[in-house]
């Protein structure tokens, strides 16, 4: 213990022979659980090494582990009538907000749970540094005054409840240890410490002056090798540190350390680099079955696990409505009932369920949809009585808690398939988060269904979880994790001085020159710097060889190496140590090529899909080979409002409803505002709009209408001869389905073939090798009536106006006269013809016209896998 109270001490060695004395009551207590566990192993392996067939296992646990034992213990005494009852950390939180709604600051803050729980992680701080008795008596800023009143009506609580949280139980354990018959060790050995905090040093005297000799441990510095290493990023050297730690497990090394800044934060990124070192096949079908070698020791929030995630929508699916991704991650989900047997008709469901649903779904819109999938549709069934029943009013949270394991009972959670080990635990920890919430019921009022769910939620958010593994050889901590652990070999990376030593951090709700006072080490510059000496120190004896590194660059910013580090020796990085072994296996790889672009040719003279064949040819002839003969599609997603779909239906339903009653030209004349009106009416009731959006977009269509007539009425006189009118196509001996938007009679003499668009269009589209948009031209050369003019109606507010090419000059507004009509006819046919006769042939080549700009309005990625020939495409950065 390098600062603060010292106590007798003992070597290790000395420690494990008085461990392995059954008669010596030796308790060791440790700053985290971690190291007791670390510990623990330690010893076992010594206790093998001694070729022992048993022994007891030592009594190592955490310092707040020993003295909830204690308290239990005097709850077994003759002073259990006396004694506080222990809140639960739940329990705490539900007392702190209390206190905080009641306070004058109750009403302006954005979240009370969230202040609560900092409240909450004061209260430990004010208490374990011996703080708490000036509290409010030190001049502060705002946010110090009230936590000084929270803390002051927090108190006032526990005291009315007879409760005791656990930042007072140490105090309140010393005071029993007198005059309970506690069953107390003959000897406490604390283990690891760096700093002991005043509320640690208070108890462990207490202990001292009731007949239990206190002594103090730490592990035995080794005089290894370090080096210093820098890397260009720090993704570079995380990987660099995975293939290390890799290549010394390989070697031999049975513990193996890897130290990294802001483990929390990088959590993701981490996981992803070491599995992806360690265990190369472990995205594939069942490559993480094995048990990884390395263990990552920081967990992640209880609501992040996926059976948590599925039990929490479920529950808010009875509560309320979910958005349709919620919905639809529900249909699909192996946590509810019968989902290994249904799996492929839920899948078929849900793809169907996207073309109609609404963005967002209720439980009764979701059951009243559910079409072939008998047991999924009675599992929703199921938890739609369990609503319909108790699922309204207020009720305690201990009766919500009964209600919301119910609710997920009736839906058949969690699945019928056996969870593995990690989902079996991920279960039981959130069944021990269900009866947190339950526990509520003594310190919280009745509330409404949202607001026990919000609740609960919040618990599982809160609850950092990691599921319990077997010991793993590679060890990947955070910084302060690491500390009076040993291994055989340790990297410490991200050492800039940004990172280290760590910067101050003072907590909000504490006067800072009471923080100061203290001594505690965030709260200062000069604390945060000594510790970090006394932290590096450790690092440099903790194996017989130790890295330590840095990146050189965060993006394009400099980063500058930490000054604790600087006086150790430099060594270059060894080449390619970035590298994995997915990288190395493909920088080895030898390619065969096959060539697989050509299928059968095709079998029917009437495929399906109409013109958009053509386009889809013309735009990578393996698109319309997916599409029209594999018949891929993507998965819709429901949105919001009209999609673009439905505003393409919109507006073809205005203009056809619309000339049906204008006619043409001489029904310009006159006040179309009522046939507007009436077209806008009939083209929304078609499209079937719920209001809002019925009344917007007739709003919006009809202003388009008024624009677009003021173009139609400076052409030459024309008539309307016929709107969607569906046409059948002959193209390289196929027989294509097509539909024309509009043929005009012209004064000029022939037809005009008119498309409608709200886009961008081109008459550019129809030229070149593979017309973009080969439809309108199709459409010209199959017509029975002679067409003089196609042009584009592009209909966009601003943009208003027709653009294509005609016979005649002055056919229609802004529509230019071809040079060589009947040439441009036969150029049209040429270029048609060439594409249908490649798709009746089976050319399934990948050869996108424009290359990424084709690519990027495509949705068949993964299945011509088009990033693998184009760098633009690959997937980004993990960051």
């Amino acid at each position: 213990m390098a600062e603060g109270k010292q106590f007798p001490g003992i070597d290790k060695q000395e420690l494990f022979s008085m461990l392995a004395d059954e008669r010596a009551g030796v308790t060791v207590v440790t700053p985290n659980r971690r190291l007791a566990h670390e510990l623990a192993r330690e010893f076992g392996d010594m206790q093998q090494r001694r070729e022992l067939a048993a022994w007891r296992t030592a009594d190592i646990l955490p310092l707040s582990a020993f003295v909830e034992r204690l308290y239990e213990d005097a709850r077994h005494s003759d002073a259990a009538v006396r004694l506080p009852l222990l809140l639960s950390p739940e329990q705490e939180w539900e007392l702190w907000q209390s206190a905080i709604r009641a306070s004058e600051w109750g009403g302006m803050l954005l979240s009370v749970p969230s202040t609560a729980e900092d409240c909450r992680r004061a209260w430990e701080l004010v208490h374990q540094w011996a703080m708490a008795g000036a509290l409010g008596s030190v001049p502060g800023n705002e946010d110090a005054k009230a936590f000084a009143q929270w803390a002051a009506a927090y108190a006032t609580r526990c005291k009315q409840e007879s409760a005791i949280d656990a930042a007072r139980l140490p105090d309140l354990v010393a005071e029993l240890m007198g005059g309970t018959a506690l069953s107390a060790p003959a000897l406490v050995v604390a283990y690891g410490y760096d700093i002991l905090p005043p509320q640690v040093a208070g108890f462990l005297d207490a202990c001292g002056r009731h007949g239990i000799d206190v002594r103090e441990c730490a592990r035995q510095p080794r005089s290894g090798k370090a080096v210093r290493m820098a890397f260009p990023s720090a993704r570079e050297e995380l990987e660099a540190a995975a293939q290390w730690a890799r290549e010394k497990l390989q070697a031999g090394a049975r513990r193996v350390g890897v130290v990294i800044p802001e483990l929390g934060p990088r959590r993701k990124e981490v996981a992803r680099v070491f599995a992806r070192v360690m265990h190369p096949a472990h995205n594939l079908p069942g490559g993480m079955r094995k048990t990884p070698p390395y263990n990552i020791s920081l967990g992640a929030p209880l609501a992040e696990y996926a059976l948590v995630r599925a039990a929490l929508s479920l529950l808010e699916l009875a509560s309320g409505e979910v958005s349709f991704d919620q919905a639809s991650k529900l249909v699909r989900s192996p946590f509810v009932g019968g989902a290994e047997s249904e799996f492929a008709a839920r899948a078929r469901f849900d793809a169907s369920l996207r073309k109609k649903a609404p963005p967002a779904m209720t439980l009764g819109k979701l059951v009243a949809s559910i079409d072939g999938v008998s047991g999924l549709r009675a599992c929703f069934e199921s938890m739609f009585a369990v609503v319909r029943e108790r699922g309204q009013g207020e009720r305690g949270p201990g009766e919500w808690g009964r209600y919301f394991s119910d609710v997920l009972l009736a839906a058949g959670f969690p699945g019928e398939r056996g969870l593995d080990s990690d989902e079996f635990q991920t279960l039981a920890k959130f069944n021990e988060a269900l009866a947190g919430f339950a526990a509520l019921e003594r310190v919280s009022p009745r509330m409404s269904v949202a607001r026990a769910l919000a609740r609960l939620r919040h618990v599982c958010a809160e609850l950092q979880f990691q599921p319990e593994t077997p010991d793993a050889p590679i060890q990947v901590l955070g910084i302060l994790e690491s500390a009076g652990l040993e291994f055989d070999a340790l990297w410490v990376s991200g050492l800039t001085d940004e990172a280290w030593p760590l910067p101050v951090r003072l907590n909000p709700f504490v006067p800072p020159s009471l923080q100061h006072r203290a001594g505690i080490p965030e709260a200062s510059a000069v604390a945060a710097l000594a510790r970090g000496v006394r932290i590096t120190a450790d690092w440099l004896r903790a194996a017989d060889e130790v890295i330590v590194s840095h990146p050189a660059m965060e993006q394009d910013r400099s980063l500058i190496v930490s000054p604790l580090i600087r006086g150790v020796p430099v060594v270059a990085a060894p080449e390619g140590a970035h590298e994995s072994w997915c990288d190395r296996i493909h920088a080895a790889r030898q390619t065969q090529t096959l060539a697989d672009s050509q299928a059968l040719a095709l079998p029917t003279r009437s495929p399906q899909g109409g013109t958009r064949i053509l386009v889809d040819q013309s735009a990578c002839p393996f698109r319309a080979f997916a599409r029209h003969r594999l018949g891929a599609e993507a998965l819709e997603e429901p949105v919001a409002g009209p999609d673009p779909r439905t505003r393409g239906q919109l507006l073809h339903g205005l203009m056809r409803a619309l000339w049906s009653e204008l006619k043409g030209s001489e029904g310009l004349a006159g006040d179309c505002a009522p046939a507007i009106e009436r077209a806008a009416q009939a083209a929304v009731d078609e499209a079937r709009l719920e209001e809002p959006f019925a009344t917007l977009e007739r709003m919006r269509i009809e202003k388009l209408a008024r624009e677009w007539l003021d173009v139609e009425r400076a052409r030459p006189p024309f008539e309307v001869e016929a709107t969607e009118q569906k046409r059948s196509l002959s193209v390289a001996g196929m027989e294509l389905g097509g539909r024309i938007d509009r043929l005009d009679r012209l004064a000029s003499g022939g037809h005009a073939l008119i498309d409608y668009k709200t886009g961008r269009p081109t008459p550019n589209d129809w030229m070149g090798e593979r017309p973009a948009d080969p439809q309108l031209p199709l459409y010209a050369l199959s017509a029975g009536e002679e067409i003089t003019a196609v042009a584009f109606a592009k209909l966009r507010t601003g943009e208003m106006r027709y653009m294509g090419f005609s016979r005649d000059a002055n056919a229609i507004s802004n529509v230019r006269a071809a040079k060589d009509w009947d040439a441009l006819l036969a150029g049209w046919r040429s270029k048609i013809e060439s594409l249908g006769a490649a798709f009746a042939a089976g050319d399934a080549r990948v050869d996108p016209r424009k290359g990424l700009q084709t690519c990027g309005q495509c949705d068949l990625h993964p299945l011509c896998r088009i990033y693998e020939r184009i760098d633009a495409l690959e997937e980004g950065d993990d960051d």
